[in-house]
């Protein structure tokens, strides 16, 4: 039998041109190279450069590039099983899944999960659950929260750029409120008032199925929510009988230093969403909830064709491997105080690029680019400037915001120190200009 030929890989710009002419112009491309391999938290292009990983995939490789234990369990479900259809044949990665989840949820009382393919899914399968357990049919939603791309998720998003441009009109039945943001001068106050107005103005509460909240915005610019808010939303939902829902897609699986960041709170919620790093790369999401709740809608009203996906699961149970055996939750905390101490002497210099506010929960950390120190006008030019300068000196970072001008920080958890604090050197040299 002859050798499989194995065509040149070529060079970025090659490929780059070819992607342009084969790919669709509405898929994004945040850096114009080739990823050929990675491991932890680096990544080589097919030119054999080497990038730090300050991405992590949009927050989904918290547990690095091809985690050893992850691997080995995908390994070992290729020889078993790779596809049934969970709903056809169930298979025992796909319930071992839902009892961790189960067992890790900041939930009290009994539990169950629903596991999907994307966080898109998730977040409308809980719309779905709180709609079939409540009777009723509108949700309220958060100014910069991020629900996914899907035509509920986008609703449900509070973000015009890029996500609802050209794709209206929305699903009805969907509300937006303030989040709050104390240095833009927004309020838990205000977040509270517009609920209320909503209430005296468009929808009655008894329509209301249930309030979804991501406790640290993603793509919105990584606002972490008030303490103050997530209490006062727990009581607005049990006065009337709303359903709190916890959307954990980016901020979920120790990026906060806590498997959860409802769990800084203290707050319980009655259904949450997760994805991204539920499975180390691999394509899985799931809703978890109240047992009351998850049993509501009848068998066969939730599920897909690969929802589910034997080797996704396998890869999750890899996943809840490695923080359990590497404690990742504490090398998270580690992590986000190592960053937020070099975000601020960065700041504190006034050099160089203008940094507004720099934020953080754990190692869900970021800074705001400004049109002058000590301003807050945002930039969104410098943002995409410094992605590009940081790209050119090795180092992968992203931008998000509802005003495109912040950068955020989801290097994986296993990074080592040394990585990261050449990571966090090349940042320093691209706002410097060094």
């Amino acid at each position: 039998m002859n050798a499989p030929v194995t065509a040149p890989l070529g060079s970025n710009k090659e490929w780059v041109e070819r992607r342009a002419k084969a790919v669709s112009r509405g898929i994004g491309m945040g850096a114009p190279v080739m990823a050929a391999r990675a491991e932890d938290s680096e990544i080589w292009d097919i030119e054999g450069n080497r990038y730090i990983d300050f991405g992590g995939g949009i927050a989904v490789v918290n547990t690095g590039h091809r985690h050893p234990l992850v691997m080995k369990r995908v390994y070992e479900q290729l020889e078993k099983v790779t596809h049934t259809c969970a709903m056809v044949m169930p298979y025992t990665p796909f319930v071992e899944v839902c009892e961790k989840l189960n067992a890790v949820a900041p939930i009290s009382g009994d539990k169950k999960a629903a596991l999907v393919t994307t966080g898109a899914e998730a977040v409308e399968n809980a719309v779905k659950f709180a709609r079939a357990y409540t009777g009723r049919s509108d949700v309220i939603a958060f100014h910069g929260g991020f629900h996914g791309r899907t035509l509920l998720g986008m609703a449900l998003t509070g973000k015009v750029l890029p996500y609802k441009a050209k794709f209206g009109p929305m699903p009805g039945g969907i509300w937006h409120v303030p989040f709050p943001v104390a240095h833009k001068g927004i309020t838990v106050e205000d977040a509270i008032h517009g609920i209320e107005l909503l209430f005296k103005c468009d929808v009655e509460p008894s329509r209301v199925a249930a309030i979804i909240i991501e406790p640290v915005q993603g793509e919105g610019g990584f606002y972490i929510a008030p303490k103050e808010l997530m209490v006062r939303l727990r009581k607005l939902c049990d006065d009337h009988g709303i359903l709190l829902i916890a959307d954990e897609i980016q901020s979920g699986f120790g990026r906060t230093g806590k498997f959860f960041a409802m769990e800084h709170y203290g707050v319980e919620p009655d259904l949450m969403t997760a994805a991204k790093s539920l499975a180390g790369g691999f394509p899985l999401a799931a809703v978890v909830g109240k047992a009351k709740i998850m049993d509501a809608p009848d068998p066969g009203g939730i599920g897909g064709t690969y929802a589910g996906n034997a080797i996704a699961c396998a890869a999750a149970l890899g996943v809840f491997d490695a923080f359990e055996q590497e404690k990742l939750l504490e090398k998270a905390e580690k992590q986000g105080q190592l960053i937020m101490k070099k975000l601020n002497a960065i700041k504190a210099k006034g050099k160089g690029m203008p940094m507004g506010d720099v934020r953080g929960l754990g190692a869900m950390c970021a800074f705001e680019l400004v049109t002058k120190h000590g301003g807050s006008e945002p930039d969104a030019g410098a943002a995409k400037a410094l992605a590009a300068k940081c790209l050119e000196r090795g180092l992968l970072i992203l931008t998000c915001g509802v005003y495109a001008d912040t950068v955020r920080m989801l290097t994986p958890l296993t990074a080592s120190e040394a990585i990261l604090n050449e990571g966090l050197d090349i940042l320093e040299s691209a706002i410097l200009g060094n």
